[in-house]
Protein backbone atom coordinates (compact mmCIF):
# COMPACT_ATOMS: atom_id res chain seq x y z
CA UNK A 1 0.00 0.00 0.00
CA UNK A 2 1.30 3.46 -0.87
CA UNK A 3 2.69 5.11 2.30
CA UNK A 4 0.93 8.41 1.57
CA UNK A 5 -2.43 6.66 1.29
CA UNK A 6 -1.80 4.71 4.49
CA UNK A 7 -0.87 7.90 6.33
CA UNK A 8 -4.09 9.56 5.16
CA UNK A 9 -6.18 6.62 6.33
CA UNK A 10 -4.45 6.56 9.70
CA UNK A 11 -5.24 10.24 10.14
CA UNK A 12 -8.92 9.54 9.51
CA UNK A 13 -9.28 6.73 12.01
CA UNK A 14 -8.08 6.02 15.52
CA UNK A 15 -6.24 2.79 14.99
CA UNK A 16 -6.80 -0.17 17.30
CA UNK A 17 -3.73 -1.93 18.63
CA UNK A 18 -3.23 -4.76 21.02
CA UNK A 19 -0.59 -5.01 23.71
CA UNK A 20 0.97 -8.46 23.97
CA UNK A 21 2.65 -10.01 27.02
CA UNK A 22 5.57 -10.79 24.70
CA UNK A 23 6.40 -7.07 24.80
CA UNK A 24 5.09 -6.39 21.32
CA UNK A 25 2.18 -4.45 19.91
CA UNK A 26 0.35 -5.21 16.67
CA UNK A 27 -1.53 -2.77 14.48
CA UNK A 28 -4.75 -4.62 13.69
CA UNK A 29 -6.83 -2.26 11.56
CA UNK A 30 -4.95 -2.35 8.27
CA UNK A 31 -1.60 -4.10 8.66
CA UNK A 32 0.14 -6.33 11.18
CA UNK A 33 2.96 -3.86 11.84
CA UNK A 34 4.98 -4.99 14.83
CA UNK A 35 6.25 -2.57 17.47
CA UNK A 36 8.76 -3.32 20.22
CA UNK A 37 8.06 -2.29 23.81
CA UNK A 38 10.77 -0.63 25.88
CA UNK A 39 9.41 -2.21 29.05
CA UNK A 40 7.30 -5.20 29.91
CA UNK A 41 3.66 -4.21 29.87
CA UNK A 42 4.19 -1.76 27.03
CA UNK A 43 4.78 1.36 29.06
CA UNK A 44 5.81 4.09 29.29
CA UNK A 45 6.73 4.12 25.61
CA UNK A 46 7.36 1.90 22.61
CA UNK A 47 9.68 2.20 19.67
CA UNK A 48 7.77 2.12 16.41
CA UNK A 49 9.10 0.46 13.28
CA UNK A 50 6.81 2.33 10.86
CA UNK A 51 7.59 6.05 10.60
CA UNK A 52 4.17 7.10 9.32
CA UNK A 53 2.08 6.22 12.36
CA UNK A 54 0.55 9.38 13.83
CA UNK A 55 -2.00 8.43 16.45
CA UNK A 56 -3.12 5.16 17.94
CA UNK A 57 -5.36 3.97 20.74
CA UNK A 58 -3.90 1.11 22.77
CA UNK A 59 -5.95 -1.36 24.76
CA UNK A 60 -3.56 -3.47 26.84
CA UNK A 61 -4.99 -6.84 27.74
CA UNK A 62 -2.68 -7.42 30.68
CA UNK A 63 -3.99 -4.52 32.76
CA UNK A 64 -7.35 -3.94 31.04
CA UNK A 65 -6.88 -0.25 30.44
CA UNK A 66 -7.10 2.07 27.45
CA UNK A 67 -4.19 4.16 26.30
CA UNK A 68 -3.96 7.06 23.92
CA UNK A 69 -0.72 6.95 21.98
CA UNK A 70 0.87 9.87 20.14
CA UNK A 71 3.75 9.33 17.74
CA UNK A 72 6.68 11.72 17.94
CA UNK A 73 8.15 12.06 14.43
CA UNK A 74 11.40 13.51 15.80
CA UNK A 75 12.45 10.32 17.57
CA UNK A 76 10.04 7.70 16.20
CA UNK A 77 8.61 7.05 19.66
CA UNK A 78 5.03 6.52 20.74
CA UNK A 79 4.29 8.30 24.00
CA UNK A 80 1.51 7.02 26.24
CA UNK A 81 -1.24 9.04 27.84
CA UNK A 82 -3.32 6.54 29.75
CA UNK A 83 -6.95 6.62 30.80
CA UNK A 84 -6.39 5.92 34.47
CA UNK A 85 -7.86 7.52 37.56
CA UNK A 86 -6.96 7.20 41.20
CA UNK A 87 -9.60 4.86 42.59
CA UNK A 88 -9.53 6.62 45.95
CA UNK A 89 -12.01 9.45 45.75
CA UNK A 90 -11.80 12.87 47.37
CA UNK A 91 -15.01 14.34 48.75
CA UNK A 92 -15.35 17.86 47.33
CA UNK A 93 -18.98 18.49 48.24
CA UNK A 94 -20.95 17.00 51.10
CA UNK A 95 -23.21 18.04 53.96
CA UNK A 96 -23.50 21.79 54.44
CA UNK A 97 -26.48 22.27 56.77
CA UNK A 98 -28.17 19.04 55.71
CA UNK A 99 -27.28 16.07 53.49
CA UNK A 100 -26.83 16.73 49.79
CA UNK A 101 -28.68 14.15 47.71
CA UNK A 102 -26.62 14.56 44.56
CA UNK A 103 -27.99 13.67 41.17
CA UNK A 104 -26.59 15.44 38.09
CA UNK A 105 -23.23 17.22 38.18
CA UNK A 106 -21.75 19.72 35.73
CA UNK A 107 -18.33 21.36 35.34
CA UNK A 108 -18.03 24.62 33.40
CA UNK A 109 -15.03 25.95 31.46
CA UNK A 110 -13.65 27.53 34.65
CA UNK A 111 -13.78 24.19 36.47
CA UNK A 112 -16.67 25.40 38.61
CA UNK A 113 -18.75 22.51 39.92
CA UNK A 114 -22.55 22.56 39.85
CA UNK A 115 -24.38 19.79 41.69
CA UNK A 116 -28.09 19.05 41.83
CA UNK A 117 -29.42 18.37 45.33
CA UNK A 118 -32.47 16.34 44.41
CA UNK A 119 -34.48 15.75 47.56
CA UNK A 120 -32.59 17.00 50.61
CA UNK A 121 -32.59 20.71 49.83
CA UNK A 122 -34.20 20.84 46.34
CA UNK A 123 -31.53 23.21 45.03
CA UNK A 124 -28.51 23.50 42.75
CA UNK A 125 -25.18 24.08 44.47
CA UNK A 126 -22.23 25.94 42.95
CA UNK A 127 -18.65 25.32 44.11
CA UNK A 128 -15.85 27.44 42.67
CA UNK A 129 -12.56 25.77 41.82
CA UNK A 130 -10.47 25.23 44.99
CA UNK A 131 -13.25 26.70 47.15
CA UNK A 132 -14.40 25.02 50.36
CA UNK A 133 -17.98 26.19 50.65
CA UNK A 134 -20.71 26.07 48.00
CA UNK A 135 -23.50 28.55 47.34
CA UNK A 136 -27.07 28.01 46.15
CA UNK A 137 -27.73 29.25 42.62
CA UNK A 138 -31.19 27.80 41.94
CA UNK A 139 -34.08 26.74 44.13
CA UNK A 140 -35.01 27.54 47.71
CA UNK A 141 -33.20 25.50 50.34
CA UNK A 142 -35.42 22.96 52.06
CA UNK A 143 -38.53 24.21 50.27
CA UNK A 144 -39.80 22.10 47.41
CA UNK A 145 -42.49 23.67 45.27
CA UNK A 146 -43.59 24.81 41.84
CA UNK A 147 -43.11 28.57 42.01
CA UNK A 148 -40.52 30.33 39.86
CA UNK A 149 -38.00 30.30 42.73
CA UNK A 150 -38.57 26.69 43.75
CA UNK A 151 -37.68 23.25 42.44
CA UNK A 152 -39.22 19.84 43.05
CA UNK A 153 -36.88 16.87 42.78
CA UNK A 154 -34.50 18.49 40.30
CA UNK A 155 -32.35 15.99 38.41
CA UNK A 156 -29.79 17.71 36.21
CA UNK A 157 -28.10 21.01 35.49
CA UNK A 158 -26.35 22.66 32.54
CA UNK A 159 -24.61 26.04 32.50
CA UNK A 160 -23.90 27.91 29.26
CA UNK A 161 -20.99 30.25 28.51
CA UNK A 162 -23.04 33.26 29.58
CA UNK A 163 -23.67 31.77 33.01
CA UNK A 164 -27.33 30.93 32.39
CA UNK A 165 -28.38 27.86 34.36
CA UNK A 166 -30.77 25.23 33.03
CA UNK A 167 -32.37 22.77 35.45
CA UNK A 168 -34.35 19.63 34.80
CA UNK A 169 -37.14 20.11 37.37
CA UNK A 170 -38.36 16.55 37.30
CA UNK A 171 -41.43 16.45 39.54
CA UNK A 172 -42.63 19.80 38.21
CA UNK A 173 -42.47 18.35 34.66
CA UNK A 174 -40.51 21.30 33.32
CA UNK A 175 -37.11 22.70 32.36
CA UNK A 176 -36.25 25.94 34.14
CA UNK A 177 -33.84 28.58 32.92
CA UNK A 178 -32.22 30.86 35.48
CA UNK A 179 -30.55 33.82 33.79
CA UNK A 180 -27.07 34.58 35.06
CA UNK A 181 -27.26 35.98 38.58
CA UNK A 182 -31.02 35.46 38.92
CA UNK A 183 -32.83 33.09 41.29
CA UNK A 184 -36.09 33.35 39.33
CA UNK A 185 -36.63 30.53 36.88
CA UNK A 186 -38.49 30.69 33.56
CA UNK A 187 -40.05 27.57 32.07
CA UNK A 188 -38.64 26.85 28.60
CA UNK A 189 -39.93 23.29 28.15
CA UNK A 190 -42.90 21.42 29.55
CA UNK A 191 -45.88 22.78 31.44
CA UNK A 192 -45.58 23.42 35.16
CA UNK A 193 -46.96 20.48 37.18
CA UNK A 194 -48.62 18.99 34.10
CA UNK A 195 -47.40 15.54 33.14
CA UNK A 196 -48.33 14.06 29.78
CA UNK A 197 -47.15 12.63 26.49
CA UNK A 198 -48.02 15.47 24.12
CA UNK A 199 -45.09 17.19 22.42
CA UNK A 200 -45.50 20.18 24.71
CA UNK A 201 -45.42 18.05 27.86
CA UNK A 202 -42.86 16.09 29.83
CA UNK A 203 -43.18 13.13 32.17
CA UNK A 204 -40.36 13.23 34.72
CA UNK A 205 -37.52 14.72 32.69
CA UNK A 206 -34.13 13.46 33.82
CA UNK A 207 -30.82 14.50 32.29
CA UNK A 208 -30.38 17.03 29.51
CA UNK A 209 -27.71 18.08 27.04
CA UNK A 210 -27.29 21.03 24.69
CA UNK A 211 -25.72 21.53 21.30
CA UNK A 212 -22.51 23.61 21.25
CA UNK A 213 -24.32 26.82 20.30
CA UNK A 214 -27.00 26.29 22.97
CA UNK A 215 -29.64 26.52 20.26
CA UNK A 216 -31.30 23.23 21.10
CA UNK A 217 -31.55 21.02 24.15
CA UNK A 218 -32.20 17.29 24.26
CA UNK A 219 -34.11 15.94 27.25
CA UNK A 220 -34.34 12.37 28.51
CA UNK A 221 -38.12 12.19 29.07
CA UNK A 222 -38.20 9.22 31.43
CA UNK A 223 -41.83 8.13 31.72
CA UNK A 224 -42.53 8.89 28.06
CA UNK A 225 -39.59 6.65 27.08
CA UNK A 226 -38.27 9.18 24.62
CA UNK A 227 -35.75 11.93 24.02
CA UNK A 228 -37.32 15.18 22.97
CA UNK A 229 -35.66 18.27 21.49
CA UNK A 230 -36.64 21.85 22.29
CA UNK A 231 -35.30 25.17 21.15
CA UNK A 232 -33.70 27.06 24.02
CA UNK A 233 -35.86 30.04 23.01
CA UNK A 234 -39.01 28.03 23.74
CA UNK A 235 -41.54 28.98 26.38
CA UNK A 236 -43.93 26.98 28.53
CA UNK A 237 -46.25 24.87 26.38
CA UNK A 238 -44.15 25.05 23.22
CA UNK A 239 -44.05 21.83 21.22
CA UNK A 240 -40.83 19.89 21.10
CA UNK A 241 -39.61 17.48 18.43
CA UNK A 242 -39.22 13.76 18.96
CA UNK A 243 -35.53 12.90 18.70
CA UNK A 244 -35.46 9.26 19.85
CA UNK A 245 -37.77 6.56 21.18
CA UNK A 246 -41.39 7.27 21.99
CA UNK A 247 -42.66 3.76 21.20
CA UNK A 248 -43.00 2.60 24.80
CA UNK A 249 -40.73 0.86 27.30
CA UNK A 250 -39.24 -1.88 25.16
CA UNK A 251 -35.76 -3.30 24.80
CA UNK A 252 -35.63 -3.24 21.02
CA UNK A 253 -33.51 -0.83 19.01
CA UNK A 254 -36.64 1.12 18.02
CA UNK A 255 -37.53 1.99 21.63
CA UNK A 256 -36.17 3.45 24.82
CA UNK A 257 -36.78 2.06 28.30
CA UNK A 258 -36.79 4.74 30.98
CA UNK A 259 -34.05 6.90 29.44
CA UNK A 260 -32.07 8.79 32.05
CA UNK A 261 -28.61 9.88 30.95
CA UNK A 262 -27.84 11.55 27.64
CA UNK A 263 -24.76 12.93 25.93
CA UNK A 264 -24.12 14.67 22.63
CA UNK A 265 -20.74 15.64 21.21
CA UNK A 266 -21.33 16.72 17.59
CA UNK A 267 -17.66 17.52 17.01
CA UNK A 268 -17.09 13.76 17.22
CA UNK A 269 -20.46 12.23 16.34
CA UNK A 270 -23.91 13.42 15.30
CA UNK A 271 -25.51 10.74 17.47
CA UNK A 272 -27.04 10.92 20.91
CA UNK A 273 -25.80 8.44 23.51
CA UNK A 274 -28.64 7.48 25.85
CA UNK A 275 -28.72 5.31 28.98
CA UNK A 276 -31.77 3.11 29.52
CA UNK A 277 -32.28 2.69 33.26
CA UNK A 278 -35.09 0.20 32.77
CA UNK A 279 -33.33 -1.55 29.91
CA UNK A 280 -29.84 -1.79 31.48
CA UNK A 281 -28.26 -0.61 28.26
CA UNK A 282 -26.75 2.29 26.34
CA UNK A 283 -28.04 3.07 22.87
CA UNK A 284 -26.60 5.32 20.17
CA UNK A 285 -29.26 7.17 18.20
CA UNK A 286 -29.17 9.70 15.37
CA UNK A 287 -31.74 12.42 16.26
CA UNK A 288 -34.95 11.87 14.34
CA UNK A 289 -34.07 8.34 13.23
CA UNK A 290 -36.51 5.47 13.75
CA UNK A 291 -33.98 3.24 15.50
CA UNK A 292 -30.64 3.21 17.24
CA UNK A 293 -27.75 0.86 17.92
CA UNK A 294 -26.97 -0.66 21.30
CA UNK A 295 -23.39 0.08 22.32
CA UNK A 296 -23.17 -1.18 25.93
CA UNK A 297 -25.00 -3.55 28.22
CA UNK A 298 -27.36 -6.36 27.28
CA UNK A 299 -30.81 -4.91 26.48
CA UNK A 300 -33.33 -5.95 29.11
CA UNK A 301 -30.83 -7.99 31.14
CA UNK A 302 -29.21 -6.62 34.29
CA UNK A 303 -25.89 -7.91 35.56
CA UNK A 304 -22.63 -7.00 37.22
CA UNK A 305 -19.96 -8.49 34.98
CA UNK A 306 -17.93 -6.49 32.46
CA UNK A 307 -20.51 -6.75 29.66
CA UNK A 308 -23.60 -5.97 31.75
CA UNK A 309 -25.06 -2.89 33.41
CA UNK A 310 -27.71 -2.47 36.08
CA UNK A 311 -29.70 0.74 35.84
CA UNK A 312 -27.14 2.99 34.08
CA UNK A 313 -27.64 6.72 34.59
CA UNK A 314 -24.98 9.33 33.86
CA UNK A 315 -22.91 9.16 30.68
CA UNK A 316 -20.05 11.05 29.05
CA UNK A 317 -18.13 10.57 25.80
CA UNK A 318 -14.59 11.85 25.30
CA UNK A 319 -12.96 13.12 22.12
CA UNK A 320 -11.81 9.62 21.22
CA UNK A 321 -15.26 8.05 21.56
CA UNK A 322 -14.45 6.32 24.82
CA UNK A 323 -17.64 6.10 26.86
CA UNK A 324 -18.02 6.59 30.62
CA UNK A 325 -21.18 5.15 32.18
CA UNK A 326 -22.39 5.50 35.77
CA UNK A 327 -23.68 2.03 36.67
CA UNK A 328 -26.17 3.01 39.37
CA UNK A 329 -27.23 -0.31 40.89
CA UNK A 330 -23.72 -1.74 40.60
CA UNK A 331 -22.21 1.19 42.52
CA UNK A 332 -19.47 1.77 39.96
CA UNK A 333 -18.36 3.75 36.92
CA UNK A 334 -17.60 1.77 33.76
CA UNK A 335 -15.29 2.82 30.94
CA UNK A 336 -16.01 1.38 27.51
CA UNK A 337 -13.13 1.97 25.11
CA UNK A 338 -14.16 3.11 21.65
CA UNK A 339 -15.99 0.42 19.72
CA UNK A 340 -15.91 -2.10 22.56
CA UNK A 341 -18.69 -3.56 24.71
CA UNK A 342 -16.48 -4.73 27.58
CA UNK A 343 -16.53 -2.34 30.51
CA UNK A 344 -13.60 -1.48 32.76
CA UNK A 345 -14.37 -0.32 36.31
CA UNK A 346 -12.62 3.00 36.95
CA UNK A 347 -14.45 4.09 40.12
CA UNK A 348 -16.25 2.16 42.84
CA UNK A 349 -15.79 -1.53 43.50
CA UNK A 350 -19.27 -2.89 42.86
CA UNK A 351 -20.18 -2.88 46.54
CA UNK A 352 -22.24 -0.08 48.10
CA UNK A 353 -20.42 1.80 50.83
CA UNK A 354 -19.18 5.15 52.06
CA UNK A 355 -15.46 4.49 51.91
CA UNK A 356 -13.14 6.53 49.71
CA UNK A 357 -12.97 3.70 47.17
CA UNK A 358 -16.71 3.04 47.22
CA UNK A 359 -19.85 4.56 45.77
CA UNK A 360 -23.46 4.21 46.86
CA UNK A 361 -25.99 4.52 44.03
CA UNK A 362 -23.98 7.02 41.95
CA UNK A 363 -25.80 9.07 39.32
CA UNK A 364 -24.11 12.00 37.60
CA UNK A 365 -20.68 12.30 36.02
CA UNK A 366 -18.57 15.22 34.80
CA UNK A 367 -14.94 15.96 33.97
CA UNK A 368 -12.90 19.10 34.55
CA UNK A 369 -10.30 20.56 32.19
CA UNK A 370 -7.65 18.16 33.51
CA UNK A 371 -9.95 15.14 33.04
CA UNK A 372 -10.39 14.69 36.77
CA UNK A 373 -13.68 12.85 37.23
CA UNK A 374 -16.57 13.99 39.45
CA UNK A 375 -19.35 11.61 40.49
CA UNK A 376 -22.66 12.50 42.12
CA UNK A 377 -22.68 9.83 44.84
CA UNK A 378 -26.35 10.11 45.72
CA UNK A 379 -26.89 7.82 48.70
CA UNK A 380 -23.63 8.97 50.28
CA UNK A 381 -24.83 12.58 49.96
CA UNK A 382 -21.60 13.77 48.40
CA UNK A 383 -19.70 14.52 45.22
CA UNK A 384 -16.52 12.48 44.79
CA UNK A 385 -13.51 13.62 42.78
CA UNK A 386 -11.24 10.99 41.24
CA UNK A 387 -7.90 12.38 40.15
CA UNK A 388 -6.59 11.65 36.67
CA UNK A 389 -3.28 9.81 36.79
Amino acid sequence: MNKAILLFLLFLLIIKCRCENSRSVFLRKFLDIKYVCNQTGCSPSIIIFAKNQVQCEISCLNDLQCYLLTFDLSNNQCIFGNLLWNKTGITVLSSVTSPIATSGVFIDSNDTLYAVDEDSNFVVWKLLKNAANPTIVAGTSGSQGSSSTQLNYPNDVYVDRSGNIYVSDSSNQRIQKFSSGSNVGVTIAGINSSTGSALNQLAYPRYLIFDPTVTYMYIADDNNHRVIRYSTSSTSGTNGTLAAGGAGPNNTNTSLNNPWGIYYLPSISNDLFITNVGGHSVIRWTPGASSGTFVAGVPGVSGSDSTHLNGPMGIRIDNYMNMYVVDYNNHRVQLFCANTTIGITIAGNGSAGNGATQLNYPRGIAFDSAMNMYIGDSSNARVQKFMKL
